[in-house]
């Protein structure tokens, strides 16, 4: 037990001594030659946000072009939502009173009587689902179309950050400097513990 308690004081005291000295301290200020690349500052102001949109955020702010583009894209998505809320709102009303005059029917007693309203509903229903196929075909088109509109964006998007995150490594190469020098450390610390009895 006391062979235990010496490994560990001594082992802390080695630690603490070679903590202490000046030239330990610039291991990691040593670790990234810094250089200003374009997307720098908001690269080192990065939050919990994705960095494609950050980034791309960044080139927005100079390019009006990009920003032209991007209102364009936003507009669109803002029309999508309006043009087919307006033909949605018919249809989801519309399913809704078939399935409520269908919940009503089951609870009429007069079996006679309920198989004809049911085939009076189904016969609506069909009829106007062949008024509407049309309709339904073209908001399947839009919303199709909405999505392949937001895949290219964000390829777009990626396309158009992957050099500004390329110029950023380029800015910042990583030195093996301080990494070196610290498992030089750890491996005298290493030596120096087995020899311990």
């Amino acid at each position: 037990m006391k062979k235990i308690l010496f490994a560990s004081a001594l082992a802390l005291s080695i630690l603490s001594c070679t903590e202490n000295k000046p030239e330990n301290t610039p291991a990691v200020e040593n670790a990234v030659d810094n250089a200003k690349s374009s997307v720098s500052g908001s690269l080192e102001s990065y939050r919990d946000e994705n960095m494609v949109h950050q980034i791309y955020a960044e080139l927005l702010k100079n390019d009006k072009n990009l920003q032209a583009l991007d209102d364009r894209v936003k507009k669109t998505n803002e029309e999508t939502e309006k043009v087919t809320s307006q033909y949605n709102d018919v249809l989801g009303k519309t399913e809704t009173y078939y399935d409520n005059a269908n919940s009503l029917t089951r609870a009429i007693k007069d079996s006679l009587l309920k198989h004809e309203v049911e085939a009076e509903i189904k016969t609506s229903s069909e009829k106007y689902n062949l008024k509407i196929k049309r309709i339904k075909d073209l908001i399947s088109e839009v919303n199709k179309n909405r999505e392949k509109l937001h895949d290219q964006y964000v390829v777009f998007k990626i396309r158009k950050t992957l050099p500004e995150i390329e110029k950023y490594q380029n800015a910042h190469p990583l030195k093996t400097d301080s990494l070196e020098n610290f498992i030089n450390k750890q491996n005298q610390l290493l030596n120096e513990l087995k020899k311990l009895k």
